[in-house]
């Protein structure tokens, strides 16, 4: 007979001390591996690219929506060995003019902006813009 009277009571306590450690889990934060921006020139671009350690990238342009992918495995390799060959150096000072465009990019706790490519980067940010053509597309 108590177990009919417990079990009912017990059953929403126990289930809401569950709930707290699964919402948590749902909305922790990712783990970046590289973010990537390209903004400026005559088109006004700004291009953001973020790629998490598992795998996902998060795409948007400066119109439309944010659009969440996975990479293949290939990918990932690829572009894992190009991170590996990466040396982000300091950032260089905004340059006379106009029509400029600006490369930033966040690794390992770096945030560095270059308004030339040096030939580290070339790799890395050739494999990130083709993420955006290939990923990015509205619904």
């Amino acid at each position: 007979m108590w177990r009919i009277v417990l079990v009912p009571v017990l059953l929403p306590a126990l289930t809401l001390s569950a709930v707290p450690a699964a919402a948590q889990a749902a909305v922790a934060p990712k783990k970046v591996l590289i973010d990537y921006r390209k903004q400026g020139g005559f088109a006004g671009l700004d291009d953001h690219v973020i790629v998490y350690a598992n795998g996902c990238v998060r795409l948007s342009h400066r119109t439309g929506p944010v659009v969440d992918k996975c990479l293949t495995g290939k990918e990932q390799r690829r572009l894992h060995t190009y991170l590996k060959g990466l040396k982000l150096g300091r950032s260089e000072p905004t340059p006379q003019g106009a029509d400029f465009l600006k490369y930033t990019l966040v690794y390992e706790k770096h945030r560095v902006s270059r308004y030339t490519l040096p030939p580290s980067w070339e790799p890395v940010v050739q494999q990130l813009d083709k993420f955006m053509v290939k990923y990015w597309a509205p619904d």
